[in-house]
């Protein structure tokens, strides 16, 4: 078992004991975290949703991203406040970066914005990943897990 399905696993299990539901915006990992997420016992119970944004257009009108570059802070924080309120979830969690190989709105490859809210709180960080886009991506998921996993667990 990897280590994105053992992360995945604990998210699981976290939102079943505190009785939380999830929800899930991302672009770049398109559509991955959903599925590790989707792929855990019970998934059904607490997971809400997923809007994967590819498109620079789906994430201003679906996910209210203002007049940014959508590989920001700000694109991330506004994608996770969205999807928590649009699926009516307690937690959300939202991804947007560069995959690579080239550099968009000025981010070079491997650049990532992640965001969690849970209503009171929001927190975001930025990731400078090395290799290729698998790569990016893998790495991304991982620790989109691991900061869901924190505000599921109230740290």
């Amino acid at each position: 078992m990897s280590e994105i399905d053992e992360v995945a696993k604990s998210v699981a299990a976290a939102a079943r004991k505190t009785g939380r539901t999830v929800a899930v915006a991302e672009s770049l990992t398109c559509g991955n975290l959903a599925s590790a997420l989707g792929a855990t016992p019970d998934s059904a119970q607490w997971l809400r949703g997923s809007v994967v944004a590819y498109s620079e257009q789906v994430k201003k009108r679906v996910l209210g991203v203002p007049e940014v570059p959508v590989v920001s802070e700000i694109s991330a924080r506004a994608m996770a406040a969205s999807v928590r309120s649009l699926l009516d979830a307690d937690v959300a969690v939202a991804v947007t970066g560069v995959g690579g190989p080239g550099a968009q709105d000025g981010e070079p490859a491997g650049s990532v914005w992640l965001a969690v809210d849970s209503g009171d709180e929001q927190c975001a960080r930025h990731e400078q990943f090395e290799g290729d886009p698998e790569s990016v991506l893998r790495h991304t998921v991982a620790v989109a897990l691991e900061m869901l996993l924190t505000a599921l667990r109230g740290h």
